[in-house]
Formats: structure tokens, C-alpha cells, sequence
């Protein structure tokens, strides 16, 4: 009687840590699907913040060569950016683990 219900007790706890891991699966998917909707949002935000510059006070004319190149250069710059906190707070946790 006693090893019948050990047995389904531990047959529970099993079913438990099997959901667990597959809820922190989950997790994991979602945190990186935010992760990249979130560098879609900067990268968005990036080119509409580029080319309101571009345009306020032209009302003519605008070289899309010369827009697409400031572009792509905020992107590299906010990428750096993004690394460099990354790395700061990598080192923030290492240095708060010793």
C-alpha cells in the first residue's frame, strides 16, 4: 500500500518537472521572440528618426544613397551601443558573483 502510493507520488513529481521543463522551454522561445521585436523596434525607430531629419527642411529632392548610409550607420552605432551594455552588465554580475 505504502510503496503503491511512493510510487504514485513520485510519478507525480515526474509529470510536474516534465511540465516545468517544457514551460521553461517556453520561456525561453518568448524571451527570445522579445529580443528580436525589440531590435525590429530600434532598427524601425532608427530609420524613422534618420529620415525626419533627412526631411524636415527639405522639401525637394533627398538622396536615398546618402539616407540609406546614415541608416545603416545608426544601426551600427546602436548595435555597438546595445553590445556595450551587454558587456558592462556581463561584468557587473561576474564581478558580483566574486
Amino acid at each position: 500500500q505504502n510503496e503503491k502510493e511512493l510510487q504514485d507520488v513520485v510519478k507525480q513529481q515526474e509529470e510536474k518537472m516534465l511540465q516545468l521543463i517544457d514551460k521553461s522551454g517556453e520561456v525561453t522561445c518568448l524571451k527570445a521572440e522579445v529580443s528580436q521585436l525589440k531590435r525590429s523596434l530600434q532598427r524601425a525607430e532608427t530609420e524613422a528618426k534618420v529620415l525626419w531629419e533627412e526631411m524636415r527642411g527639405k522639401e525637394h529632392q533627398v538622396d536615398t544613397t546618402y539616407v540609406q548610409e546614415r541608416v545603416m550607420l545608426r544601426w551600427e552605432v546602436d548595435k555597438l551601443r546595445l553590445l556595450l551594455l551587454e558587456k558592462e552588465d556581463e561584468m557587473l554580475r561576474l564581478t558580483d558573483k566574486y
